[in-house]
C-alpha cells in the first residue's frame, strides 16, 4: 500500500509565473548641507568641533633632585665637567708653562690629557700651514717619547720611582707649548741661522720646564736631574726637527 506524504501547497504571485524580482534604484548619497557657506563641501562647524574636542596639555611630573625642590636640569653639571675637561685648570697650567723660571709644579699634580691634546692639534695645524702633514707623526712621537721618559726615569729611580705613564704623557704634552709657539713663529722667519738659533732657545725652554716638573712631581728625581734633563732635551730636539726641516 502506497504511503502518502503531506506536501505544502505552492503559492504563486497574482501576476503569473514567478520571475526575477526587480530592485528599485535608490537615490545617490548626498551629504547634508554645510552650516558654513564659505566652505560648501564641509558639513560641520569647525569652531564647535574644536570646542567640543579640546585636548588638554599633558602634565609631566617634576623630578626633584635630592628632595631640595629643584626641578629639571638646573643642577646638572656642565658638559665639559662631565667629560673631565677643566678649562680653568688647563689655562692655569698653560700660564705656568709660559714662565720657565717660575713653574708651579703643584698645578700639574692632577694630570690630564685635554690640554696636551689641544697643543698637539694646534702644533699639527701650524705644520699644515707650512705645507707639512704631520698629525700622525706628532701623535706617534708623543707616545714613544712618553714611553722613553717613563722607562728612563723608572730605571734610574728603581723601586722608588712613582712616575706613571699617564703623568708622562701629560707633562710632555704641556711642555710642548714652546714648540707650538716655535712652529707658529717659523711661518714668518727666514731659514738658515736665524731659525736654528730660535729653535735652540725654544728647545731649552721646553727642556727646562719638563725637567723641573718631573723632578718635583716624582720621587727621587732630584738625584738624577742631569740625566732627566738630557732625556727631555732629546725629546724636544726631535720635535723641533719637524719645524726646521
Amino acid at each position: 500500500m502506497a504511503k502518502e506524504f503531506n506536501v505544502p501547497p505552492v503559492v504563486f504571485p497574482s501576476g503569473g509565473n514567478p520571475g526575477p524580482q526587480r530592485r528599485l534604484p535608490t537615490a545617490p548619497f548626498q551629504p547634508p548641507k554645510s552650516s558654513n557657506p564659505g566652505i560648501p563641501f564641509m558639513s560641520f562647524d569647525i569652531g564647535s568641533a574644536a570646542a567640543s574636542t579640546s585636548f588638554s596639555t599633558p602634565q609631566f611630573a617634576s623630578t626633584t633632585i635630592g628632595g631640595g625642590g629643584s626641578t629639571g636640569f638646573e643642577d646638572e653639571p656642565p658638559l665639559l665637567e662631565e667629560l673631565g675637561i677643566n678649562t680653568k685648570q688647563i689655562y692655569q697650567k698653560t700660564i705656568s708653562i709660559m714662565n720657565p723660571f717660575r713653574v708651579k709644579a703643584d698645578l700639574h699634580e692632577d694630570a690630564d690629557l685635554s690640554g696636551p691634546f689641544i697643543f698637539l692639534m694646534v702644533f699639527g695645524l701650524f705644520q699644515l700651514l707650512a705645507g707639512k702633514l704631520h698629525f700622525g707623526i706628532i701623535l706617534g712621537w708623543v707616545i714613544m717619547a712618553s714611553l722613553f721618559l717613563y722607562v728612563v726615569f723608572n730605571m734610574l729611580a728603581g723601586r722608588n720611582g712613582n712616575l706613571d705613564l699617564y703623568r708622562c704623557v701629560s707633562l710632555i704634552g704641556y711642555c710642548m707649548l714652546p714648540i707650538v709657539i716655535l712652529s707658529a713663529i717659523s711661518l714668518f722667519l727666514p731659514g738658515g741661522l736665524v731659525i736654528k738659533v730660535v729653535t735652540g732657545v725654544f728647545v731649552l725652554w721646553s727642556t727646562r720646564v719638563c725637567t723641573r716638573l718631573v723632578v718635583e712631581l716624582a720621587s727621587c728625581g732630584d738625584e738624577h736631574r742631569g740625566l732627566i734633563a738630557y732625556a727631555c732635551f732629546l725629546i724636544y730636539m726631535l720635535f723641533s726637527l719637524l719645524v726646521i726641516f
